[in-house]
């Protein structure tokens, strides 16, 4: 192992150095270095560099004047971002303004930041926050570290409560911090959308909506929780609807619906919400084939807003006969970077069919891409099918199944699974089984896959425009797969309805910091996903020195080079914990 020293050079042409020390090793023949940890700025480490030599030696320690010791470094770079755009996008200000007449206006703000942060990098529940405060550096604006505060055994064991190891003092901080946060929910959204609007110019003349759901754990509270149609595949827990509204990518605003309520039931209330909380007079809503009714599509002309969904290929008889007329000249759309950069890209063709509705337009698209996707999922499907109708077909052949009733219910059983109806029948004569393509339903299914069917009421929309506008919707469905996995909603144990929604509000403010980091590595081009990003960013951490003299000094490492880049593409320059060092040497 060996010393060796980097030069950074910062953006204002200052030149860094850093000594990080390195390891030689042999890989198929040939020597390689490896990077075994960064030990910091050169001239911050020269002064103490005689006691880090004794602390290193394993010698006694030397005199008072030349004693160092570290004494803990914690992750602080997650911290730091979730910070910078708290700040940028206007949240901290927001709730500062909409606190200012309590004495902790600030706590609040750092408290609700803090919480959002923790669904980013360490999910946990608010119980859970004492062993995240112990691994991470958190701390309000001024850089004020808040401490775990953990109950003494003896305590604890005596108490109603043993397995609450917390200091109830600590817990009531955070569920205040919640219970305060979500009455001003609707006025954080409103003020927001008002400061994402200014900061990125908003289309707001495009709204996207789509719903999903998540479940508890327990009973959950009684007037929200509810059994329906699960998303998470947990059919017999109690669960929430989410409803997430977007607009250029941006999470806006959101609702919770009892658990049991009809996707489509939601349209109206959501639709309400838009025009009176955000003044959005007329917007083009943009939804999923759930959204789709005909009692949805009149409300939405009747207020005198435009619409733009996907039509449910097997639900409406009329998509068949759409699918059917397009014999036209197919449109070819333009491909997104991914795809470009394949070998053999896949492709994107769309022509406009007559509606036989005055004013209603429809637009017909296949794609390459879930042609494919689509027809592999059926070849299995048939696959597993056929198998099951094989092995029943022995059965009645070899006499183990012999009533024709018995024989019907078992067939049925299996056409019930992996979508069987839509690719088999089967028929008995003369006692023997016998099982066949279905003639009608698996040319239907060959008709549809690869293909779907928008429909808007837009006169100036192009077939172009039209599927750009509705593949935008995906951004929602990945939105929802961030919030739910990548900042872990799910599950939820609170079992009041208002800390349910609290803590959903703390979800999404968590997803809008997550948002606003993947733009950025996006636009800077940086080839790593948001999640990946927060993690590396861990790498940032803050160490605090005991220099022997009875002053501590505090030091931020600059961490791996990725997560150097990433800063560097957010923006972020000052390392510093206490945000407001910078503003008060300014002021003096």
């Amino acid at each position: 192992m060996y010393l060796r020293t980097t030069r950074v050079k910062r953006p204002d042409g200052h030149v860094d150095e850093y000594i990080r020390l390195v390891e030689s090793h042999w890989n198929d023949g040939s020597p390689r270095h490896r990077i075994i940890c960064n030990l910091g700025r050169k001239d911050l480490l020269a002064p103490h560099a005689d006691a880090l030599l004794h602390i290193l030696k394993g010698e006694e320690k030397p005199a008072a004047n030349q004693d160092a010791d570290a004494i803990g470094a914690w992750d602080w770079g997650p911290m730091l971002v979730g910070r910078h755009f708290w700040q940028e996008l206007g949240l901290q200000g927001i709730i500062d303004g909409l606190a200012k007449a309590t004495a902790d206006r600030e706590e609040l703000s750092d408290r609700a930041l803090a919480l959002a942060v923790n669904r980013l990098c360490e999910p946990t529940s608010e119980h859970g926050i004492a062993r995240w405060l112990e691994t991470d550096y958190v701390c309000d604006r001024k850089g004020e570290r808040w401490l775990p505060q953990w109950r003494d055994d003896a305590e604890r064991l005596a108490s109603k409560r043993p397995r609450v190891r917390v200091k109830d003092r600590q817990l009531r901080q955070w569920y205040g911090t919640l219970d305060r946060l979500v009455r001003s929910k609707e006025q954080i959204e409103k003020k927001l959308f008002l400061s994402l609007r200014n900061l990125f110019s908003l289309k707001v003349d495009l709204v996207f909506y789509d719903l999903t759901s998540t479940y508890f754990e327990g009973h959950g509270p009684l007037g929200l929780a509810a059994h329906g149609h699960s998303r998470d595949d947990k059919p017999r827990n109690r669960q929430v609807l989410v409803g997430l509204v977007m607009i250029d990518g941006w999470p806006i605003a959101h609702h919770v619906f009892q658990g049991n309520r009809r996707d489509s039931a939601t349209v109206e209330d959501v639709l309400k919400d838009i025009q009176e909380r955000f003044g959005l007079r007329r917007v083009v809503f943009v939804g999923d084939r759930g959204m789709v009714t005909s009692d949805n599509v009149e409300l939405l002309r009747s207020k005198h807003q435009g619409y733009l969904v996907g039509l449910s290929r097997r639900r409406r008889p009329q998509v068949i006969r759409y699918l059917q007329a397009a014999t036209g000249p197919w449109l070819e759309c333009p491909m997104g970077i991914t795809a470009r950069e394949k070998t053999n890209p896949p492709k994107t063709l769309v022509q406009e069919v007559a509606s036989g509705k005055s004013g209603v337009r429809v637009f017909v698209v296949h794609s390459d891409e879930r042609l494919e996707y689509e027809r592999g999922e059926r070849e299995k499907a048939m696959h597993k099918v056929r198998d099951e109708l094989e092995a029943l077909k022995g059965r009645v052949t070899r006499g183990r199944l012999k009533a024709p009733e018995k024989i019907g219910a078992a067939a049925a059983r299996v056409l019930a699974r992996n979508h069987g109806t839509r690719y088999y029948d089967w028929r008995l004569k003369d006692g023997k089984f016998d099982y066949f393509e279905h003639p009608v339903n698996l040319a239907q299914e060959k008709a549809l896959e690869g293909k779907y069917v928008i429909q808007t009421e837009e006169p100036n929309f192009s077939a172009l425009e039209a599927v750009a506008t509705y593949k935008e919707l995906s951004e929602v469905e990945r939105a929802f797969c961030g919030l739910k996995d990548v900042i872990d909603m799910r599950p939820i144990y609170h079992q009041r309805a208002h800390r349910v929604q609290a803590h959903i509000f703390v979800a999404s403010l968590a997803f809008l910091l997550d948002r606003a980091l993947e733009k950025k590595l996006k636009s800077a081009q940086i080839d790593i996903s948001s999640e990946d990003a927060w993690q590396l960013l861990k790498t940032v951490r803050v160490v605090e020195i005991d220099l022997g003299t009875g002053e501590q000094k505090r030091s931020v490492t600059r961490g791996s080079a990725r997560a150097a880049r990433i800063l560097r593409a957010v923006g972020v320059k000052n390392l510093d914990p206490d945000s407001t060092t910078k503003s008060a040497k300014k002021a003096a």
